[in-house]
């Protein structure tokens, strides 16, 4: 059976060549006689696989020894707790910009830790724009500022940022390795890998050294990010596989051309949906010109009752997991790094034709 094309918000589509050099290697890496799933995380053999995994990632994203680069459990959701117990005081602020449904969730655990200031928000507009940086209202003596760049739900995203003097906190769960980044302007990235890295299950944080070491009493030893550091992201076991596989797409990546490259590729797949949209009165898109995700694309039909209709239809064409979220409704298609462009291709071409059988 022919790959579909998989649209999913994550887990997403994995890379092909990645899937076959792992299928090859699965009952025997290495010519040890038995896949890399067995392998204990303290032996030599995967030592190097988690070496080389940083090295490539952090090469990919310029990152310079005064950051950490942590592998870890639990994907963003886990960060969402570990950034104020690590970060901030019980009696002190930060502050959140809100923008969708990731940064409420994250505003949400954060109150548990420390007292929440909302900095920014769209949510008066059903998040159809993003905050500019400069309407943020940054709380005095605030430890950090907290964003997501990126909302894979609603569709919007800030993709540039400006230098501040408070530290800025990033969810880069669905932006990660899609486009460059300045990391020095920020003083923690985190996210989970399911996007644009590897399988679920793994998350990461690349984060200041100067930061480590102030976590707050309650703060359990797993999510401290000290304790991961001082371990090597090897505390306790960690998801071995998913750091291979990780390890697998970075290099995917660097034979791409690495993030340059691959930004080209993401700004022509979403611009090419993003013009079929807005050339049609059948399908539509609300979020502001500005602030459109490259990554994820929601877009609503004229008629509502074709929903069903739609989503059974395209997947016959081979076109997977294009329902959208059930608190905004219609389509969303997810573009990452690993989908395609003839998945984009492919996929307009069944709008298009759709829309001509159904446009009445």
């Amino acid at each position: 059976m022919p790959r579909m094309y998989n649209f999913g918000a994550g887990p997403a589509t994995m890379p092909e060549p990645v899937l076959k050099e792992v299928q090859e290697e699965l009952l025997d890496w290495q010519g040890l006689g038995l896949s890399v799933m067995e392998i204990s995380h303290r032996s030599p053999e995967f030592i190097e696989i988690a070496t080389q995994a940083e090295k490539d990632f952090r090469e990919l994203l310029s990152i310079s020894d005064e950051y950490a680069v942590l592998f870890t459990h639990g994907g963003a959701t886990m960060h969402n707790a570990m950034i104020p117990l690590n970060l901030a005081l019980k009696d002190g602020t930060v502050d959140y910009i809100n923008s969708g449904h990731w940064a409420k969730r994250s505003i949400k655990e954060a109150q548990k830790y420390t007292n929440v200031n909302i900095a920014a928000s769209s949510e008066e507009s059903n998040f159809s724009y993003f905050p500019e940086q400069s309407s943020w209202n940054i709380s005095e003596n605030s430890a950090y500022v907290h964003y997501t760049p990126n909302e894979t739900i609603g569709g919007l995203c800030l993709r540039t940022l400006d230098y501040s003097s408070t530290p800025i906190v990033a969810d880069y769960s669905s932006g990660i390795l899609s486009e460059p980044i300045d990391i020095n302007k920020f003083s923690l990235i985190y996210g989970g890998a399911q996007k644009n890295i590897g399988p679920a299950g793994l998350g990461f944080a690349i984060i200041k050294k100067s930061l480590l070491g102030n976590a707050q009493d309650i703060t359990p030893t797993l999510l401290n990010y000290s304790s991961i550091h001082d371990g090597e992201s090897m505390y306790n076991t960690p998801p071995t596989f998913a750091w291979y596989m990780a390890g697998k797409v970075f290099k995917w990546l660097k034979d791409l051309g690495g993030i340059g490259e691959m930004a080209k590729i993401n700004i022509r797949k979403a611009e090419k949906l993003y013009s079929f949209i807005d050339s049609s009165n059948f399908y539509r898109n609300e979020i502001k010109i500005e602030n459109r995700s490259i990554m994820n694309v929601p877009f609503l039909l004229k008629n509502e009752e074709l929903n069903s209709l739609f989503l059974e239809e395209s997947k016959h064409a081979g076109l997977l997991a294009l329902k959208g979220h059930r608190s905004v409704g219609g389509m969303r298609a997810s573009i990452y790094n690993a989908l395609p462009e003839e998945g984009v291709n492919a996929l307009i071409g069944f709008m298009d034709e759709f829309e001509k059988k159904h446009n009445s």
